[in-house]
């Protein structure tokens, strides 16, 4: 016997372990006091609550709607606070240093910089202040004895018309934190196919994308995504689940679509607390991340919106362990399958498994051995009845 693997990781082992988020909004993660903060700076009354608490408590409730509509429409508040480079780089160094704090070793962090305008920032403005801000968290989080890099996703949204310059800006940045890009926003009406201008651009440049697909909407997005665009990878891609028939004795059938998911080994990036919040799934036992888990899908676990739905890396594991029972063998599972789809280099993803990922978990698992002896009292001792 060399380790416990059957025995479910506590809270504070799922903490220390080493994580990989590659599905996280920079504007879905302020704190709810820089919220407040940010605001009263620069005069900004729309906010609903100027409570730090009460603040939160209201992005986390108004986001459980099980409306994708009504969840984004929070992001306004947020929004409104990242508007200097001042601000940007505030909020991205915080976001470093939060993740950094739940054991987060490397993260992949999505932003829109058209969003980041109304205060006269240029586009190359907004990328250099949140690049500054991350470089900032990352040097924070190592005084703290923490160890994350962090890479940031452009992304441009799925309604407006400025794809094509947006992985432009992607590319141009690509080598000083940019690592890739996306799109964004409600799916229903905005196909992936009017960004193909964008998604061409990047293929000829050898750069990296994931698109938001097959959370709010179906197995066509998913399609398009991935057959139209040339997606590295999906943003969610919960629906997928709409292709896979489970009969009664529990024999599972993959349509080609799914079986094409699972063969190229697309990576799937799932939100099961945000699933739950916008209706893609009814609970997280429910939750599809259990039977593709089962069928071997390339699966990473992510928080999507850390403020709205009040989550953080080690939640979402958490429910999960509570769920489905999964092991640390489980968690180190789907951290190095989050690994090997980052958009950084092969060695360097080859590198943080080796090196940080599987020696973390080894630790984590070697824990039994040194639990404290149970002593047993002498014989004839005064608790020892004659």
């Amino acid at each position: 016997m060399t380790s416990e693997t059957t025995t479910l990781p506590t809270s504070e082992q799922i903490r220390r372990a080493p994580k990989v988020l590659l599905h996280d909004h920079l504007d879905g993660g302020l704190r709810p006091a820089t919220i407040v903060e940010l605001a009263r700076e620069i005069g900004y009354e729309g906010q609903p609550e100027t409570d730090p608490e009460k603040l939160g408590v209201w992005f986390r409730e108004a986001c459980d709607s099980g409306s994708l509509e009504r969840y984004l429409e929070t992001f306004a508040h947020t929004c409104a606070v990242m508007q200097t480079r001042d601000a940007l780089a505030r909020v991205a160094a915080e976001c470093a240093e939060d993740l950094a704090a739940d054991g987060v070793v490397y993260a992949e962090v999505r932003y829109a910089p058209e969003q980041h305008l109304e205060q006269g920032l240029t586009l190359e403005e907004v990328v250099e202040a949140v690049n500054e801000g991350f470089r900032e968290g990352e040097r924070r989080a190592r005084e703290n004895g923490h160890r994350i890099r962090v890479g940031a996703l452009l992304t441009a949204m799925r309604h407006a018309a400025r794809a094509l310059e947006i992985a432009e800006l992607a590319n141009r940045y690509r080598d000083t934190g940019v690592v890739g890009f996306d799109i964004a926003g409600a799916e229903a009406g905005y196909p992936p196919t009017r960004h193909l201008d964008a998604f061409e651009y990047l293929k000829r440049e050898n750069n990296h994308f994931t698109i938001h697909a097959g959370e709010a909407f179906g197995l066509p997005s998913i399609w398009q995504a991935l057959q139209w665009c040339g997606a590295d990878r999906l943003g969610h891609g919960v629906r997928i689940i709409d292709d896979i028939e489970v009969a009664d004795d529990g024999s599972v059938k993959l349509g080609r679509l799914a079986s094409y998911v699972r063969d190229k080994r697309i990576p799937l990036e799932m939100c099961p607390t945000s699933n739950l919040q916008t209706g893609a799934a009814p609970s997280y036992a429910e939750h599809p991340i259990g039977l593709l888990r089962r069928l071997q899908f390339r699966l990473t676990v992510n928080t999507d919106n850390r403020l709205m739905s009040h989550t953080s890396m080690s939640e979402e594991f958490e429910h999960l362990v509570k769920t489905f029972r999964y092991t640390l063998d489980d968690m180190q599972w789907f951290t190095v399958n989050a690994m090997k789809s980052a958009f950084i280099p092969f060695d360097e993803r080859l590198a943080m498994i080796n090196d940080v990922i599987k020696p973390g978990y080894a630790e984590l698992r070697a824990e039994w051995l040194f639990r404290p002896a149970v002593t047993t009292p002498p014989a004839n001792s005064a608790s020892d009845p004659e």
